[in-house]
């Protein structure tokens, strides 16, 4: 398990799908990496004038990133971004009006 540190979020960014209307699956660039992930772990947050500040993203947030923004590694075989949490840009919740 890899239980990142701070303020920095590990996330596993979804598989780019890149499908027409009609369902022609189109190549995705092999350099282009997908903007939207799932946290899978966080930090603890950060201490600022003895006050505990807890992350604002959770374990589960589907979440927008930037496009050059974390580190990218593999564990077990799997490959996730350890990225910290002011670079992600937004939550992204579905379902909700």
């Amino acid at each position: 398990m890899i239980k990142p540190l701070g303020t920095r979020v590990l996330v596993k960014r979804e598989e780019e799908k890149n499908v027409t209307e009609s369902g022609i699956v189109l190549p995705v660039e092999s350099d282009k990496k997908s903007k939207i992930a799932k946290v899978i772990a966080v930090g603890d947050g950060k201490t600022s004038e003895g006050k505990e500040i807890k992350l604002s993203v959770k374990v589960g947030d589907k979440v927008l990133l930037g496009e050059y923004g974390g580190n990218d590694i593999t564990y077990k075989d799997e490959d996730y971004t350890i990225i910290d949490e002011n670079e992600i840009l937004a939550i992204i919740k579905e379902d909700e009006k």
